[in-house]
């Protein structure tokens, strides 16, 4: 399979960054500390916006002040954060104006996580704080294809989490799942138009009008 396109989107926790055990820790901490049930967060919080997720847990007036504990717990824990596989040599094949990060986290702490794993922070990062809705409502996707200036039905979105695998989708971008967080069986039939273990399974060339990517 072939896939031209304008620009790529990814996500970053579990897509370009592997930061898996560090997330559960400090979901874990957070959610001891507020007498929730870390398994019953940890079931519904990937891919999701921090205060999305505690608002299923807490009252609307805590929200915020506890989205804010949980990334100061984040800020202060990125053992073990490292890149995952191939991305360092996709990022580094992509121009500037051909790639963005669209993520559930943070600003501050994204940038940080992929400083972390050695990766380079993009020019246009949409964050958290950047939108009104978090996915898998595309208004994040949408941002970036517009920000980079390219219609999102010429993008890419690469994604790890069934609700980012659902933003991109509803964004009207190809959708290419990487099964680094998940189970294969998690991510099929949500509309991506492959599932691939990582991004080794890829291979990427770029040309004047963009890039295309090839399964290999």
């Amino acid at each position: 399979m072939r896939i031209a396109t304008d620009a790529v989107l990814f996500d970053i926790d579990g897509t370009l960054v592997d930061s898996t055990p560090a997330v559960e820790r400090t979901w874990r901490l957070w959610a001891e500390a507020h007498g929730v049930d870390p398994d019953a967060v940890l079931a519904v919080s990937h891919g999701r916006r921090s205060e999305d997720t505690i608002a299923l847990f807490l009252p609307d007036d805590r929200v915020q002040d506890a989205a804010d504990e949980l990334e100061e717990l984040e800020l202060a824990d990125v053992d073990g954060v490292v890149a995952l596989p191939a991305t360092g040599e996709f990022l580094g094949a992509l121009p500037d104006h051909r790639w963005a990060a669209v993520t559930s986290g943070g600003r501050r702490l994204m940038r940080t996580r992929l400083a972390t794993a050695g990766l380079p922070v993009p020019g246009v990062l949409v964050a958290a704080e950047d939108v009104s809705v978090g996915k898998p409502d595309p208004q994040g996707y949408l941002k970036a294809a517009a920000a980079l200036g390219y219609a999102p039905e010429r993008c890419l979105v690469v994604e790890d989490a069934p609700a980012g695998i659902r933003a991109g989708v509803a964004s009207g971008a190809t959708v290419l799942a990487v099964a680094t967080s998940h189970e294969r069986s998690a991510l099929e039939g949500l509309g991506a138009v492959a599932v691939v273990d990582d991004l080794t399974s890829c291979a990427l060339e770029t040309t004047p009008d963009g890039a295309v990517l090839t399964l290999r």
